[in-house]
């Protein structure tokens, strides 16, 4: 085995980058990774609704310390007394003041304009899932902002105009949508690991990269995007990248970037090879 180094100011061999995204991708994506990831709470529920409600949730709130994401996860699916799908049809969250601190700025009163726009979509669609369907996200080349978009317009009506940035990016022409990214690849990945694989309104081929930090930093690294905004554009760039590395499944290779970022390994190209 052997270590190959990356130049500081330099992209690694793309054959050698893919060599180590495909094998800290194995090496992440297993079942330890559930156990301290936001992916865990949706993971408990068997119900199609259930599953999608937890997943927004806990994707909404994935910003900040890991630990503290996790606790208010739990603090949510405590409010709605570990039934999510019952509460949010029996619009429990119409008696939730409105003041209670949910997870740093999300309050009350966003976490109820959320659920009061689920109400309506499993109201008129039975599913997200099928609400993704009726609007055609899987048949667009950007099915996160396509469903973005919709559900904006749908919540948007059902709270009185109002909009809320705590729930969903309002800026969809340049957010990268890192934690709805997320929850897709939570929802339409099905390689029976640690995603669930439940959605099927959108191929796994037409994901995109969950941008944070980590991700842009270890991205920038290793070459594969140049700019320096982790925006919309950002996003567009890597994905296309790792889409020819592996055009069926791109958002693989969110383990091993997000991985090889938290881990501090970036700058160094680690590739094995046989000797």
């Amino acid at each position: 085995m052997e270590k190959i180094l990356k130049e500081e100011n330099g992209a690694g061999d793309l054959s050698d980058i893919r060599e180590l995204l495909d094998a800290e991708a194995a090496r992440i994506n297993n079942p330890s990774f559930i156990d301290e990831d936001p992916v865990q709470f949706p993971r408990r529920f068997s119900r199609l609704q259930d599953i999608e409600i937890v997943s927004f949730l806990s994707a909404i709130i994935a910003w900040g310390n890991r630990k503290m994401i996790c606790r208010d996860a739990e603090k949510m699916l405590a409010l709605m007394d570990y039934e999510p799908y019952r509460y949010v049809m029996d619009e429990g969250y119409e008696d939730l003041d409105p003041r209670l601190n949910i997870h740093r700025t999300m309050f009350g009163e966003h976490f109820s304009y959320f659920l009061r726009g689920m109400h309506r979509i499993y109201s008129e669609y039975g599913s997200l899932d099928a609400f993704s369907a009726a609007i055609g996200c899987g048949d667009t080349e950007s099915p996160a902002w396509n469903l973005v978009e919709g559900m904006q317009r749908l919540m948007s009506d059902v709270n009185g105009g109002a909009t809320c940035s705590q729930c969903l990016p309002v800026n969809l022409q340049q957010t990268a949508l890192k934690r709805v990214n997320m929850a897709l690849r939570w929802l339409v990945r099905d390689d029976g690991i640690v995603d669930m694989g439940v959605w099927k309104s959108i191929p796994k081929s037409k994901l995109y990269i969950p941008l944070d930090v980590h991700v842009g930093n270890i991205s920038r690294e290793l070459g594969l995007i140049s700019r320096k905004a982790n925006d919309r554009k950002s996003v567009e760039q890597l994905t296309a990248v790792l889409r020819t590395f592996r055009p069926d499944d791109p958002v693989i290779y969110d383990y091993a970037l997000f991985g090889i970022g938290v881990e501090g390994r970036k700058g160094t190209l680690l590739t094995s090879t046989s000797v």
